[in-house]
């Protein structure tokens, strides 16, 4: 399926710098936002600077980006962060905002954007985690974030009717975030990793372009599902 105009935040690097490549090979326009900028060159391309963490710089970068755009045929809203894998308790609530902020908020803030400036999307996906539905020990914030994402995705299906929103869940994927939570991140206190440590250089985890090229050809069938569901590619029957 062809996209001709399409939004990417977080493009600057792993799943986002993936999928933008891949449509940008396709013919797409792609419009990215992220916080270091996409490091590709191609006259197909058009990127700004935003650091979604600074809740006040995301509708003026938006506004610039999209200047002379009435419509997008896909906006995948892929930017998140992590933050560390700990006991909740142990987790400072600055933290806490600060992974909310950039995986909910300013989701949030892109979709209202969009909505307060006409721009008509025919389908919107948010990428979410398995971890937001799975609550294992020490996923705290990120777990937390994502459940939440999937939740602002539902609502936003009420008031967007012409638009096809979902969230999904791209799976397992080799990225920079992996070498943290494979090396740094205690797999003795937090079984949940050693899944994560046993799938790495395997089939079970491929690297960003692998993933970026199983979910865009995902993408359309998410179409005929409900808008405003969550999918998790791993459990998601192929049609």
């Amino acid at each position: 399926m062809h996209y001709p105009r399409v939004l990417i935040t977080g493009n600057s690097s792993g799943l986002g710098l993936s999928l933008t490549g891949k449509l940008l090979e396709h013919g797409s326009e792609v419009y990215g936002l992220s916080r270091r900028g996409c490091p590709l060159t191609h006259e197909g391309l058009h990127d700004i600077h935003c650091d979604l963490a600074d809740r006040h710089a995301i509708q003026p970068a938006l506004d610039k980006l999209l200047a002379d755009v009435s419509s997008l045929d896909l906006v995948v809203l892929n930017a998140g962060t992590l933050g560390k894998i700990q006991a909740l308790h142990e987790t400072p609530l600055e933290s806490l905002d600060e992974i909310m902020q950039i995986n909910v908020w300013a989701n949030k803030t892109l979709i209202d954007s969009l909505i307060t400036r006409s721009i008509h999307c025919r389908q919107i996906v948010l990428i979410s985690s398995g971890a937001g539905v799975r609550g294992n020990a020490g996923w705290g914030g990120y777990a937390l974030s994502k459940a939440a994402l999937n939740m602002l995705t539902q609502l936003y299906a009420h008031e967007l009717p012409e638009t096809q929103i979902n969230a999904l869940a791209p799976g397992l994927m080799d990225t920079a975030m992996q070498d943290y939570l494979c090396g740094e991140a205690d797999s003795g206190q937090f079984p949940s990793l050693q899944r994560l440590k046993a799938a790495r250089g395997t089939d079970n985890m491929p690297d960003a372009d692998g993933a970026a090229g199983i979910l865009l050809s995902r993408f359309p069938d998410l179409l005929q599902e409900p808008t405003g569901s969550f999918r998790d590619i791993r459990t998601w029957p192929q049609p």
